[in-house]
């Protein structure tokens, strides 16, 4: 078969337009739909992509109201945000440490935020930062839970001046958008010549998705439209004006919970809230106590597989080209 049933569009990465079909997979996570979709390879490059890609008002029903939570490895409250708080730390540390090296001046602007609880974080260690978030509601949250400033808007209408940004993070955001390039060409745009673009998306080379194939927590059918590998993501980053400078294939936040929740959905707590679940108080602490097992038995698992390079998923920082 050359082409799926219904055609993918140009491969962002390569250009081509030629595919192949490698899954067709229901919302098995948040079981918002019963539709089918198709997961494609490109035959040239191997990007995989959704096709058909759903038209942005179909998109927003599948995305329920707690999907933008954080997800984790312990159990929810009252210990919730102090384990998202613990979790969060790698994505704090790796972009300080950006701040660092590069010695820019200017706004830390984290693209899809959600709660703004990273943001908060990095206000803690003195950095001035503000959010962007996709929908009015998590904005909100943003701003009434942790003080961030954040609108409701995507990167490319951000009300921010050219060259005004020290460092953007783009965390788990370029496999949504329909168009990644675009979104990647808007933040050379935004950020200072000295600026740092930090991204992260789930690894499609990953042991993970090796061996779990379609059963493959990284996948998020119907929401990620992509799913970039860590060659992907650099191709893209090249054509949008960016030189890589490191990649970390190993986050305590998502390495073992990518894991866990791909061998056991129905144990993950952010699974269960977003399908509605209803649990007695002692169903919550057990379902909880066994998943946060599970994601400790998998962290050496995990770290293994990082450290041959092929993390459940790849942090890349970026600088422009000279």
């Amino acid at each position: 078969m050359s082409r799926p049933e219904t055609a993918a569009e140009t491969c962002p990465a390569c250009g081509a337009t030629d595919y192949r079909l490698m899954f067709r997979v229901r919302d098995t996570l948040c079981r918002s739909t019963d539709k089918l979709f198709s997961v494609v390879e490109c035959r040239t490059c191997r990007l995989l992509q959704l096709s058909p890609r759903p038209d942005p008002g179909e998109l927003r029903h599948y995305y329920p109201t707690a999907y933008s939570r954080v997800p984790g490895g312990c159990a929810r409250a009252p210990l919730a945000e102090s384990c998202r708080e613990f979790l969060l730390r790698g994505h704090v540390r790796f972009t300080q440490r950006a701040l660092e090296r590069s010695k820019a001046k200017g706004l830390v602007l984290d693209a899809g935020c959600g709660s703004g609880l990273f943001l908060k974080m990095m206000r803690a260690r003195g950095y001035r930062g503000a959010g962007l978030a996709f929908s009015l509601r998590a904005a909100g949250v943003a701003w009434e839970e942790n003080r961030v400033p954040a609108a409701c808007a995507s990167l490319s209408n951000a009300p921010l001046a050219d060259e005004s940004c020290a460092v953007i993070t783009l965390f788990h955001v370029l496999e949504h958008l329909y168009e990644p390039l675009q979104y990647l060409e808007t933040a050379h745009r935004l950020l200072c010549p000295e600026g740092r673009l930090i991204v992260q998306v789930p690894n499609a080379a990953s042991w993970q998705f090796l061996l779990l194939g379609e059963r493959w927590r990284g996948l998020d059918v119907p929401r990620h439209l992509w799913n970039f590998k860590a060659s992907d993501l650099e191709t893209l980053l090249d054509r949008s004006g960016f030189e890589v400078l490191r990649t970390k294939h190993f986050v305590l936040r998502d390495s073992p919970a990518y894991l866990a929740t791909s061998l056991a959905p129905g144990l993950d707590p952010l699974v269960r809230e977003v399908q509605g679940i209803e649990e007695s108080p002692r169903q919550e602490m057990v379902k909880d106590l066994l998943y946060s097992a599970l994601f400790a038995a998998c962290v050496p698992i995990t770290l293994l597989e990082s450290a041959c390079r092929a993390g459940c998923t790849v942090m890349i920082e970026a600088r422009k080209k000279s």
